[in-house]
């Protein structure tokens, strides 16, 4: 009996290590570890790159070569149809509805929380956050001391990062100045006042922002040029010094979020406004990077990923004057949880390893990149460590899988999808659509919304009414997948 307990034990414990997806019949895991960059556009529509939109009014050459050198998600989401919960789900690998929001005032990810940082860190790689953090801080969240000797705590350093250089939050959000690792570089004693424009759709398109502190001589316009730049010394750094050693590279754009300003190469250049032209900035940083890898002969072993954190803001306004469609065919923008709020275009390369032009329809969420990643360096993932990750490592190697992945998806707190179905608990309409595009909240089927993506994919017949039962279960389901995580909050 003794001996069967101990067998027993060891089972379980196997279970438990093994966040594994079905067996695919094909190895998985490259001889040698590879470089890894995440590159995360900043409110980037599933419609604005061409490769994903053959009618979108944006010329986006170097992704449309990253698609064509690669393999494209169809079906993939953020864990939130906002900057905030997408990043702690990218990062963290669980579902934002597990921790509560409130970035001003901490940091969001705990002290000990595995993150896509710290996991590489234990394989040897170093690692670099460039960008938009946008988690929080425990101290000086909204960075209004002007000093820049102050330490920031809880940011990208403690968790997992060796180096960061960006800005805390969006950059319509004050304080504006670049933080350089833990501490501010230039001290807030500038301000600034609401800069808006004149001919943009809402007061918040266009060159938005708010009032704040700043940094001398801090300009918006020089912000995405600045990271790009900075991107690339980067990579160029490391390859002088460390050149055996892999890297992971977060690098977290601030485009096409607003304030639209784009570089004077791009204005003009597009046919859906200055946010076209602005997307048009963004594919050409992600160019100067692929450049970069080429240069240096570091194209072939590394594994790059290109998304969105969200939809974009693009109200119905701007689809009659310009003729584009950010969000593609899908329903929505950005905080809405109609499928344009949260479906985003989602590219990988890795030469060798992922074949090129192919696309997927699995179901894939951000927070499976730490436990693909985690199957990318051979890492075993414990069941509890990242609850809400999937290890789709196949999928992006498009190999045959000998079973289906059963893998459901919850946005926020209030979205659930099960295979076709998806089940809205209220309105699907966020704050910007009610506010600024007049779009009314539902009130139908006591506000709560349910689709059929399979037969219905632009989201336009509630059949809440017609499948209680459905509704119910799919509910019900939100609630067992929103349970706080007790190792992600903290009373500070």
């Amino acid at each position: 009996m003794k001996v069967l307990s101990i067998v027993s034990l060891f089972i379980l414990l196997a279970a438990l290590v093994s966040r594994s997806l079905p067996d695919s019949g094909q190895e998985t895991l490259p001889k040698s570890l590879p470089n890894i960059i995440v590159i995360l556009a900043d409110d980037l529509g599933y419609g604005d790159p061409a490769c994903y939109n053959s009618r979108s009014k944006i010329v986006t050459p170097n992704l449309n070569r990253m698609a064509a050198n690669g393999l494209r998600l169809l079906d993939a989401h953020a864990p939130g149809a906002w900057c905030v919960p997408s990043r702690y789900g990218l990062l963290t690998g669980r579902y934002p509805a597990r921790t509560t929001l409130n970035w001003q005032q901490r940091s969001l990810i705990g002290p000990h929380q595995l993150t896509l940082a710290s996991l590489l860190k234990q394989h040897g790689y170093a690692t670099a956050c460039i960008g938009k953090w946008h988690l929080g801080f425990d101290n000086a969240a909204t960075g209004s001391t002007p000093s820049t000797t102050h330490q920031l705590r809880g940011g990208p350093l403690d968790h997992g990062f060796d180096s960061f250089f960006g800005l805390h939050a969006s950059l319509d959000i004050p304080p504006y100045g670049y933080i350089e690792n833990d501490h501010h570089v230039r001290p807030l004693t500038d301000s600034t006042a609401e800069h808006q424009s004149p001919q943009a759709t809402t007061p918040i398109s266009g060159a938005f922002w708010r009032a704040g502190p700043m940094a001398p001589g801090f300009r918006h316009q020089d912000v995405l040029t600045t990271l790009t730049d900075k991107a690339i010394l980067t990579l160029n750094t490391h390859h002088r010094r460390q050149p055996t050693v892999p890297f992971f590279l977060y690098l977290a754009l601030t485009g096409p979020h607003t304030p639209w300003l784009p570089d004077a190469r791009f204005r003009g250049k597009s046919g859906a406004g200055a946010y076209g032209d602005f997307v048009m900035q963004v594919d050409d940083s992600v160019g100067q990077v692929m450049a970069t890898l080429k240069r240096l002969g570091l194209t072939d072993n590394t594994l790059v990923i290109f998304t969105s954190d969200n939809g974009p803001v693009w109200f119905a306004e701007d689809v009659a004057r310009y003729g584009h469609r950010a969000a593609g065919d899908w329903r929505g923008m950005k905080i809405d949880q109609w499928e344009g709020g949260h479906r985003v275009p989602l590219i990988a390369q890795w030469p060798g390893r992922i074949p090129a032009g192919k696309t997927r329809s699995d179901l894939f969420c951000l927070t499976d990149l730490l436990a693909t990643v985690a199957g990318v360096v051979g890492h075993p993932m414990p069941d509890q460590t990242a609850p809400d990750s999937y290890n789709l490592l196949p999928v992006l190697l498009n190999q045959r899988l000998t079973q289906p992945i059963r893998r459901e998806l919850l946005i926020e707190n209030r979205t659930y999808r099960q295979d076709s179905w998806k089940y809205i608990k209220g309105s699907g309409a966020g704050g910007l659509s009610t506010r600024y595009g007049n779009v009314p909240v539902s009130t139908s089927s006591n506000g709560e919304e349910l689709y059929n993506l399979q037969t219905d994919p632009s989201e336009r017949i509630n059949l809440a009414a017609a499948e209680p039962e459905r509704v119910r279960t799919l509910g019900e389901k939100i609630r067992l997948h929103s349970v706080k995580d007790p190792t992600g909050i903290r009373d500070n």
